[in-house]
C-alpha cells in the first residue's frame, strides 16, 4: 500500500450502504405512498362536489334550462361612448 496524498481521493468514495441508498428508497416509497394517498383524497373531493352539483341540478331543473336562442356579442355589449 502506498500512502494517500491529497490529490488521490480513490479510497474516500463510500459503500452504496454508507452512502444512504437504504435512505434513498425509503424516502421514494415514503414520498410514493403519500403521493397516492394525497391523490386519493382529491380525487375523492372533487368527486363528493360533482355527486352535491348534479343532485342539486336534480332537484332543481328550472335553473338550469339551455337557452334557446343564442345572443350576439353586440348584444351583450353596451354601445361605446368616449368621454374627452
Amino acid at each position: 500500500l502506498r500512502p494517500q496524498r491529497s490529490g488521490d481521493r480513490w479510497g474516500q468514495f463510500l459503500s452504496p450502504a454508507a452512502a444512504g441508498l437504504h435512505r434513498q428508497i425509503l424516502f421514494a416509497t415514503v414520498g410514493y405512498f403519500v403521493g397516492y394517498q394525497l391523490l386519493k383524497r382529491t380525487e375523492y373531493m372533487h368527486a363528493k362536489v360533482d355527486r352535491e352539483l348534479f343532485e342539486y341540478i336534480r332537484h332543481h331543473p328550472g335553473d338550469f334550462q339551455k337557452a334557446t336562442e343564442k345572443k350576439r356579442i353586440g348584444e351583450l355589449l353596451e354601445d361605446f361612448h368616449p368621454i374627452r
